[in-house]
């Protein structure tokens, strides 16, 4: 993969103790082109996504690109709760070459196909939403016959544009969803955060097409909390392994003002943090994303830390 680039160092500084009590201490650096051994059941890799050709070729406003290293800067300065025996593993990043982003999409599902088999739970960070396509294949090719794969996305957008005139960030869930329609299988999506203003009424009848469970934004708040979970536990309940995808994009700009489409009218971190915990406490999360950090756009690193301390509390609730 000539668009692969080493994990560098340099991303992950902060405060010094000697005793890792920071996670710029903890991390290792490793290579996807190398055998990779964990020594535990509890080895999380990193990688990322460097790439915004997706967002502009959905006309959305460039930058993700710079994503990957914008979270791990602020993820190493974060203190590190993490037992002595567990493995934080930085693999470094994918780029976009000559703007190949369906090559871009295959290397990630290799990538991360080479992640699970070396006994890690893959979370990529992104880079344009275009990255789901290239990581639920990926993380497809690690299920055995029949056994179903669920995609949990918090986002303000179905991204389920189809892909006629090429791929883009908006179409990542339509390209999944017509190879499970030509296997005569339904899709199994849940969309949290839809905003109406934010999807056509087409996209709305694609996903009615194709039963896809969402929750509008309105009802995706911290006051719908238990409606929200038995949403939750109800598709999960139907599926073996779930695949969860955060966009960033569908926080309220108050709280990510960093992304590719900023809109003060998102949700608030508050009952994504809830839902994660229901999520990962399942069992059945496979492998998670955190896409669309602009930092072209941030404010004071506001969106980076973010997406930063929800992957704090990811790996640390594992």
């Amino acid at each position: 993969m000539s668009n692969y680039k080493l994990a560098d160092k340099a991303n992950w500084k902060g405060r010094s103790s000697n005793q890792q009590l920071y996670l710029h201490e903890k991390v290792q650096l490793s290579s996807i082109k190398e055998s990779f051994t964990a020594t535990n059941t509890k080895t999380i890799a990193l990688l990322g996504y460097s790439s915004d050709e997706g967002v502009k070729r959905n006309l959305g406003r460039v930058g993700a690109a710079m994503g990957p290293d914008a979270i791990r800067k602020e993820l190493g300065k974060m203190s590190n709760h993490l037992s002595e025996v567990a493995q934080l593993v930085d693999f470094g990043n994918l780029e976009c070459e000559n703007q190949d982003l369906e090559k871009l999409q295959n290397d990630l599902a290799k990538a991360v196909s080479f992640l699970l088999e070396s006994d890690t739970m893959p979370i990529i960070l992104g880079g344009s939403h275009d990255l789901a396509y290239g990581h639920y294949i990926g993380l497809a090719k690690h299920l055995k016959n029949g056994e179903k794969l669920g995609i949990i996305n918090f986002d303000a957008h179905f991204d389920l544009r189809a892909n006629t005139n090429g791929n883009n960030s908006g179409t990542p869930f339509y390209q999944i969803a017509l190879e499970h329609e030509a296997k005569n299988e339904a899709i199994k999506y849940m969309a949290l955060g839809i905003r109406k203003d934010a999807n056509t009424k087409d996209l709305f009848e694609f996903a009615e097409k194709h039963k896809v469970n969402y929750l509008l934004q309105k009802h995706f708040g911290i006051n719908y909390l238990e409606h929200v979970q038995l949403r939750l536990i109800q598709f999960m309940e139907d599926v073996d392994y779930v695949y969860t995808t955060i966009d960033l994009d569908g926080f309220s700009s108050a709280f990510a003002p960093g992304v590719s489409a900023a809109s003060p009218m998102g949700f608030a971190p508050d009952v994504v943090l809830e839902s994660l915990k229901l999520i990962i406490d399942s069992g059945k999360l496979l492998g998670v994303d955190v896409v669309e950090l602009n930092p072209t756009y941030d404010i004071d690193d506001q969106t980076a830390k973010l997406a930063a301390s929800l992957i704090h509390y990811i790996i640390h609730r594992l």
